[in-house]
């Protein structure tokens, strides 16, 4: 794995560059810059405090910290979150609470997601009249899990609802 250098601007002079916590690690933590309550099912745009300009040729994608939403519910909205090389204004989160009863509440330099930097490929879209063949077909949500167990995409058979 080799170094791959991100300008990156604090636009809060206390928030911490963003850091891994393990060698092999694919997210930098980010952190937000307030204290939040968000109450269940509501969701929020957080900052991050930070600015960064990607290399051509690469995109950042903001990504939910696992801890978080198995323990209190915290989830990104639009997860994962793109962030284009071009863009140079403040890294955003949209938080969203997805647990019924509580309220999630955060405090100024919680950290709240991650931030994954990968090479992105420029596609050239080419159109036709029919694509070719392939096993999987046109078998869409949940055609690898769902039909084995008798139920269709529409039941999912995964929700739960709960009482507060």
């Amino acid at each position: 794995m080799f170094p791959l250098e991100v300008l990156l601007r604090r636009l809060d002079p206390e928030v911490p560059m963003p850091g891994y916590s393990h060698a092999d690690d694919a997210g930098a933590d980010l952190v937000t810059t307030r204290d939040l309550v968000l109450p269940p099912g509501q969701r929020a745009v957080v900052g991050t405090g930070i600015a960064i300009a990607l290399p051509a040729g690469y995109a950042a994608f903001v990504h939910p910290r696992s801890g978080l939403a198995a323990q209190a519910g915290l989830g990104v909205v639009n997860a994962p979150g793109t962030i284009d090389a071009g863009y140079r204004g403040e890294l955003q989160v949209c938080l969203i609470n997805h647990d019924l009863c509580e309220p999630v509440v955060l405090h100024r330099m919680d950290r709240i997601a991650q931030l994954v930097v990968q090479r992105v490929e420029y596609a050239v879209f080419c159109e036709v009249t029919t694509l070719p063949d392939s096993s999987r077909a046109t078998n869409g949500y949940g055609s690898t899990g769902i039909k084995q167990q008798g139920l269709t995409p529409q039941q999912g058979g995964t929700t739960q609802q709960g009482e507060c």
